[in-house]
């Protein structure tokens, strides 16, 4: 009797590896469709302004320093390459929005020229950051 209550026992296991692939294809599934922001890189002094609101689904940044050198995705680029840059971003990740990170002694002439390269790669709706006040 003793051998029968032991094989009982040993039939009342539970198998977690079912439990265990599905948590992984689970684990999978969110780091594929999880969102990345393509960070500029470098931190701007951003002119101030009441009403700076950020868009919920921007995932493209571009910093303009003072000295008028683009960066784009941690390494800085060229205003010619920007149009390039976007649309292999947008070939990783999909976006509509652009947000444009001006330093507040950027020159006027370099912010066009990113907006219109940003124009050219398709996206219509660009940004540009402020600080709140």
């Amino acid at each position: 009797m003793a051998r029968k209550i032991r094989a009982e026992e040993e039939e009342a296991a539970i198998d977690m590896t079912p439990m265990l692939d599905i948590v992984f294809i689970m684990l999978i599934f969110f780091i594929v469709t999880t969102v990345f922001v393509k960070d500029a890189g470098i931190e701007v002094n951003k002119p101030e302004a009441n009403m700076a609101t950020m868009p919920k689904n921007a995932n493209i940044f571009i910093a303009i320093t003072a000295d008028g050198d683009v960066w784009m995705d941690k390494r800085e680029v060229k205003v010619e390459s920007v149009r390039s840059n976007i649309e292999r971003l947008l070939a990783e990740q999909p976006s509509d929005v652009v947000i444009i990170q001006a330093d507040i002694e950027a020159e006027h002439g370099v912010v066009v020229k990113v907006m219109d390269q940003v124009k050219a790669a398709g996206i219509d709706r660009i940004s540009v950051a402020a600080r709140g006040a």
